[in-house]
């Protein structure tokens, strides 16, 4: 039985993932040429509108707006329609917090609720529980680039007479039955913050293919101008969200790679699929047969500490560490947040929702739990590499189950050493 590289053994991965970033010369000579052009900005330039085009074009959309990053993409979003002071919008519980704050920045009340066991999705039943006379919008966050059930959310909006926003920063070139997601409801949003599937270190995107949305979309971003009017003329309520030329030129040549290096992503993730589930208490991320590409931002897996010597699930992501392989925090549940739990966020809010008794910090969310405290996430960038990394991932897991007794044995050592890391 190998040592574990955790206590001086031999580590299992040796040969380094790919980098993160990629680039070559074509952002380089992206850059030369809006450096040397002289045109930085843009509201003069070409390159972020050519950018907002293609990528729109890329997803099946009509319209694409890029904005500064992906939680302003939420935020112009709901200001575009129209969510505003009394307004409830139904959001995950298990999520980034900006899919809760973009709501609370337009003063309406973020309804959380819990996801799916499986797909760590929103569950579409408990989200249509969740529907009030009050709600406006559900966004579906297509959790690690596996979306969320497009088929029942979509059905579900158009039903009920609310708008379905696609939380996309994790989903660049998913696939739901062969389509493109990001056209499913009334909007999608994307980040090219620096450990997403695309990057410009920090950007975002909307797409859409209502027209009057795109409008108000484009004024609130662009301080309440509309397109056509005179410079200084603005109409409605807005701010500065526009994209510099600078990311606009290298996220162009960044949608260069997003097919070939989704599809090598979907493919590996589908290869650890099969290698992990060979290993007891290991369970990873359903993938819906609906779901015909997942732009896989990270590959997500459960972890049975009943299997692993009722080791905790950090001493496990140290193991893992140490044997090669990175990882990259999950979310906490955002009930848990310090801004929830203190009601801090009730300062967004006015009238009555203010004071309010909100049942929904009062659930116990089992799913979203399972998924914030017992899974393990290894970064997009690692999936990127080749067939022998991904038999490398699973051979590190296996050690590790391997020696569970070990680590069980010297948990204060191991807390130590993930410390020290």
């Amino acid at each position: 039985m190998s040592e574990l590289a955790l206590f001086g053994g031999s580590k299992t991965k040796r040969k380094p993932f790919p980098d993160w970033p990629q680039y070559d010369d074509g952002e380089r000579n992206a850059l030369r040429e809006v450096l040397e052009s002289r045109v930085w900005w843009r509201t003069p330039g070409t390159r972020t509108l050519e950018f907002e085009q293609a990528f729109a074009k890329y997803h099946g959309a009509r319209h694409g707006l890029a904005v500064t990053n992906g939680t302003a993409a939420l935020e112009v979003t709901m200001e575009a329609l129209g969510i505003g002071p009394g307004d409830e919008v139904i959001v995950p519980n298990f999520t980034f917090v900006a899919t809760a704050s973009a709501v609370l920045f337009a003063n309406a009340l973020p309804v959380l609720v819990d996801v799916d066991r499986k797909t760590y999705c929103l569950d579409p039943d408990l989200a249509e529980a969740a529907i009030t006379a009050k709600t406006k919008a559900i966004v579906a966050v297509h959790m690690g680039g596996h979306p969320a059930d497009l088929d029942r959310l979509q059905e579900l909006a158009r039903k009920r007479g609310i708008a379905l926003v696609e939380d996309s920063a994790h989903a660049h070139g998913s696939e739901w039955r062969g389509k493109k997601i990001g056209t499913f409801g009334k909007a999608a949003t994307f980040s090219f913050q620096a450990s997403k599937l695309m990057t410009a270190g920090e950007g975002g995107i909307i797409i859409s293919n209502d027209d009057e949305f795109e409008r108000q979309a484009r004024s609130v971003h662009d301080c309440g101008r509309m397109p056509g009017k005179w410079f200084y003329s603005h109409f409605i309520y807005g701010s500065n969200y526009r994209l510099s030329e600078w990311q606009g030129a290298v996220l162009n040549v960044q949608l260069g790679r997003l097919e070939p290096q989704t599809l090598h992503r979907h493919q590996n993730g589908r290869l650890l699929d099969k290698l992990l589930r060979e290993i007891p208490g290991i369970t990873p991320q359903e993938c819906d047969p609906r779901c015909t590409r997942n732009g896989q931002y990270a590959y997500i897996f459960h972890v049975n500490a009943k299997e692993f010597g009722g080791i905790p699930t950090e001493n496990f992501i140290a193991a893992l560490n140490a044997e090669g392989i990175p990882t990259q925090a999950s979310y906490p549940p955002l009930h848990e947040l310090d801004f929830f739990r203190s009601g801090e966020y009730r300062k967004c809010l006015s009238g009555a929702q203010a004071t309010a008794r909100h049942a929904f910090l009062e659930q116990t969310f089992p799913h979203t739990q399972r998924a914030a405290w017992e899974a393990v996430w290894i970064p997009q960038f690692a999936l990127l590499g080749d067939e022998e990394d991904m038999h490398e991932i699973a051979a590190a897991i296996g050690k590790i189950q391997q020696n569970a007794s070990t680590i069980a044995a010297n948990a204060s050592r191991v807390s130590a050493e993930s410390i020290a890391r």
